[in-house]
């Protein structure tokens, strides 16, 4: 039996998860969606009487899938066709269908996914579904439009004295070029000024989300595997550059720490995440300095590596015991084993 890690090369955080998994004796398989097609192949036999085989050739290394019994879906990047190809529609063409082909793949995987299966993620990446499930769980959230009529934006920022900051849905930057690592435009949360306001008519070529401003004591990220909560506090309003979106990253001046999280607001992580089938996934809050705990999002697959290396945290351990209990289980389906 073996794990398999979906991620880049140089993914220093699944670097030190594989490290630990080899150290405890599972053997590992690790493949990027990035150079496929165009670099590695992956074959799939189906048939009535052998059901569905499958097999990865990468760096000219063949390696078979079908004892893959957990996957990690770690940093999954889009896949590239060949350079000779230019036609713009074409690689555009060819793009979809090979990332759409992979999705399949990892789909038909007899594995337990981390954080889930790539459907599931997809499920819970949406921004107003996690709203409204986290409000249905009785999380508290920002009061929040999410629209693309400007008539709509206008009445919400005066229902809140002009205090209401903006969001992107799923994608904060673009790129100049596809796959390239420098990008020329990213979009943060921002507070919406009165200038803004005056470009409101912009909102009708995209929807956005509008939240109303949630004053800040400190920001928490609440890393979840499987059962265990690790919630770091992040001191944003430490500094000008953090105040609205501490993405931005003031490391040496940004405070992080350890947070007991209330017993109730820890069970409501946890059964929202059942709600959406995830086992991994990063927990953004705010901690009012009236003490209130404001849900803002859940990212399934957000980072962690940083909170680790600034609180000491055991989140790596945490994901490899994980791996290594689906790998487990997987193994005693197949024995037998209760």
């Amino acid at each position: 039996m073996s794990i398999l890690l979906l991620t880049a090369p140089d993914d220093t955080a699944a670097d030190r998860v594989e490290i630990e998994l080899r150290r405890r004796g599972a053997r590992v398989a690790r493949f990027d969606d990035k150079p496929f097609p165009d670099r590695a192949s992956i074959s799939l036999h189906c048939s009535s009487a052998s059901g569905m085989r499958h097999n990865v050739r990468a760096d000219d290394v063949p390696a078979a899938l079908d004892d893959v019994r957990a996957g990690w879906d770690r940093r999954p990047r889009t896949s590239t066709v060949a350079a000779h190809i230019t036609d713009p529609l074409l690689r555009a063409h060819l793009e979809r269908e090979a990332n759409f082909f992979l999705d399949d793949v990892w789909e038909t995987l007899a594995c337990t996914w981390l954080p889930a299966r790539r459907s599931a993620i997809r499920r819970a990446e949406h921004k107003a579904s996690q709203l409204q499930v986290a409000v249905a769980l009785g999380l508290d959230i920002p009061p929040t439009l999410i629209t693309n009529d400007p008539r709509e934006l206008l009445d919400f920022y005066c229902e809140h004295g002009g205090e209401i900051v903006s969001k992107s849905f799923m994608y904060p930057s673009v790129a100049a070029e596809p796959g390239e690592t420098s990008n020329f435009w990213v979009a943060r949360t921002e507070p919406v000024s009165r200038r803004d306001i005056t470009h409101a008519q912009g909102v009708r070529d995209c929807p956005v989300i509008f939240q109303a401003y949630v004053p800040k004591r400190v920001e928490l990220r609440v890393t979840i595997v499987g059962q265990r909560l690790f919630a770091t506090e992040i001191h944003s309003q430490d500094t000008n550059r953090t105040r609205y979106d501490w993405r931005r990253y003031d490391l040496a001046h940004t405070v992080h720490r350890e947070h007991e999280l209330p017993d109730e607001i820890a069970a409501r992580l946890l059964a929202f995440m059942a709600q959406f089938g995830l086992c991994y996934g990063a927990a953004d809050l705010i901690v009012t300095p009236d003490g209130r705990y404001v849900f803002l999002e859940v990212n399934p697959n957000g980072q962690y590596g940083w909170v680790e290396n600034m609180t000491g945290m055991p989140i790596g351990s945490a994901i490899a015991d994980q791996l290594m209990a689906f790998d487990e289980a997987g193994v005693a389906a197949l024995v037998g084993v209760p």
